[in-house]
């Protein structure tokens, strides 16, 4: 029985992509595999001292109630940024996709918050939020009282929010922006012959035209969202009483502030499980129709 021989094509193919699968091999699906092992011991971050201990690491998640409530905040952030940051940019798109004065202007200027570093605008924010700073300056004008915002267990989580909505915006926005252009107007024109118009013309029209742009902007938005931790770590330690620490966060002090590596290990398994989880998820709900 003969076997088949590669052909030169082929051969050349796999010596392309030989340096990327070795990059991704090293750098993601080693760390990954790793990762899960990990879980499943306790002891120093070495192979040489870590000792096997089971479910251990994901029992000791089940029964801590630190755990539980920093998934709950987690849930909260996540959803609280990631549906603002495809509406808000959707709607921005479509409104800069029309001719209107100074438009390239106001694309630009919506667009720079995607270069400015997390940590600088997390800076900026915990200057902005603090108790004497501009924000509650302009309520005091107003003749509010001011709000201890970073201090609160209730306003600390919204800063973050705002904080992450306005980082994706821009970025978002482009994505819709180039989205909204692939559509042919040809689909407009023929839609407006039978009559549609305003509402129907976005419904019918732009949507479904968009429908694998929204499934971009959902999953990276969301991946952007759950891996959160500059914002964190720089405005609000996740305080305070732990309001505001979420999963990225909690997981980097159980192992580089507590040394609980397996511990850290298993959560960050359950996150990885989650995002995929969420992403098969949105590109069941998204996918296109046959």
């Amino acid at each position: 029985m003969s076997t088949r021989m590669p052909n030169a094509s082929q051969v050349t193919a796999w010596l392309f992509l030989a340096p990327a699968l070795m990059l991704l091999g090293v750098f993601v699906f080693w760390p990954m595999v790793y990762l899960v092992y990990l879980s499943f011991t306790a002891g120093n971050f070495t192979l040489a001292g870590t000792h096997w201990v089971g479910l251990q690491n994901y029992w000791r998640l089940a029964i801590t109630p630190d755990f539980w409530q920093v998934l709950g905040n987690t849930l909260y952030f996540t959803v609280a940024t990631v549906i603002p940051s495809l509406g808000l940019p959707l709607a921005l798109a479509v409104l800069l996709n029309q001719r209107l004065p100074l438009r390239e202007v106001l694309r630009t200027a919506y667009f720079l918050p995607s270069f400015t570093s997390i940590v600088a605008a997390g800076l900026g924010f915990r200057w902005l939020f603090q108790t004497d700073g501009p924000v509650n300056n302009g309520l005091s004008v107003l003749g509010l009282e001011p709000i201890a915002w970073l201090g609160s267990t209730f306003w600390a989580m919204p800063v973050l929010i705002v904080l992450s909505i306005w980082k994706q915006l821009g970025f978002n926005m482009v994505v819709f922006l180039a989205g909204l252009q692939s559509i042919p107007r040809s689909r407009y024109e023929a839609a407006a012959l039978d009559g549609a118009q305003g509402w129907q013309l976005f419904w019918h029209i732009t949507l479904p035209g968009l429908r694998p742009t929204l499934i971009f902007a959902a999953v990276t938005t969301m991946i952007f969202t759950l891996r959160g931790f500059e914002q964190v770590y720089v405005v609000t330690g996740g305080g305070p009483l732990n309001s505001t620490n979420v999963l990225v966060y909690y997981i980097y002090e159980q192992a580089f502030s507590q040394f609980d590596f397996g511990y850290a290990a298993a959560a960050a398994t359950l996150l990885l499980l989650g995002t995929l989880f969420l992403i098969a998820v949105q590109l069941q709900v998204w996918q296109e129709e046959p």
